[in-house]
């Protein structure tokens, strides 16, 4: 049994056979009605922060957009290069940095936080540089379009563990989870105990321990604002013609550069 890591090798090379039944399609589908909604038609120039191994940033390639993707996961990115080579032509190009200290010295139409990015900004200095970098990077009137979960949906709906079996070719991959929530900070303790098991019979187990913010209306306004953001819209993810309640566990939020 492997220690506890976060986005380490092993998570990343399973990473997606674990959520390839997330409906990525469906989200960039969403984010384009957004920037469509917002006065963004055409092909657009795009950042994708935290972008994992390069799901969304793949499909807005594809889709004609020009896309900047940066994490901080050297392991996550391996495989968003390896995509990247599949779609070879495609505007797309993946970047190693903190998107809390990042300046690439060029403004985007938008920029993008999805699959709980900004839950892992604990800290308030984090979220202030990281929303600071955000707006550096968007052209006045830009957007910034983000998920997290929704405090008022945690507390009503408490996580319960969970477990999960895929199988990828002849590798068969589990993930069993537990969460802690940590009230008085917005916290939510997340431990995955993961298995691989090979065509071989060979087990592997390993350990992630993440801890993710969950954020209510109000601190997400006030943070937005005092980085020149101004949130416009927070709607249930990812059907965001449903309102942000207590049966939202998942949120959207947009939110234009002052």
């Amino acid at each position: 049994m492997l220690g506890l890591t976060e986005f380490g090798p092993d998570y990343a090379d399973a990473y997606d056979s674990i959520y390839r039944s997330k409906d990525y399609d469906g989200e960039v589908d969403l984010i384009e009605r957004i920037l469509i909604r917002e006065g963004f038609s055409g092909s657009r120039n795009l950042l994708d922060l935290g972008c994992g191994t390069g799901a969304h940033a793949l499909r807005l390639a594809q889709r004609g957009h020009r896309v900047i993707g940066v994490d901080r996961s050297p392991e996550m990115l391996t495989q968003a290069q390896a995509k990247a080579v599949v779609g070879r032509g495609l505007r797309l190009e993946f970047q190693e940095a903190d998107i809390c200290k990042l300046d690439l010295c060029q403004q985007f139409d938008a920029a993008l936080m999805m699959f709980t990015v900004l839950g892992y900004l604990l800290n308030e200095a984090d979220l202030m540089a990281a929303l600071a970098s955000v707006r550096r990077h968007l052209a006045l009137g830009g957007l910034f379009i983000f998920d997290v979960w929704h405090g008022p949906a945690v507390l009503a709906d408490r996580p319960a563990e969970r477990k999960i079996s895929v199988v990828h070719g002849s590798v068969n991959i589990s993930r069993k989870t537990r969460a802690i929530l940590d009230v008085s900070r917005h916290v939510c303790r997340v431990n995955f105990d993961l298995e691989r098991i090979d065509r071989d019979g060979r087990v592997e187990q390993w350990q992630e321990e993440h801890f993710v913010r969950y954020y209510f209306r109000e601190e997400l306004e006030l943070a937005l604002n005092r980085n020149q953001l101004e949130l416009l819209r927070l709607q249930s993810f990812p059907d965001d013609e449903a309102p942000a309640d207590e049966r939202s566990w998942n949120v959207i939020g947009v939110a234009r550069a002052q």
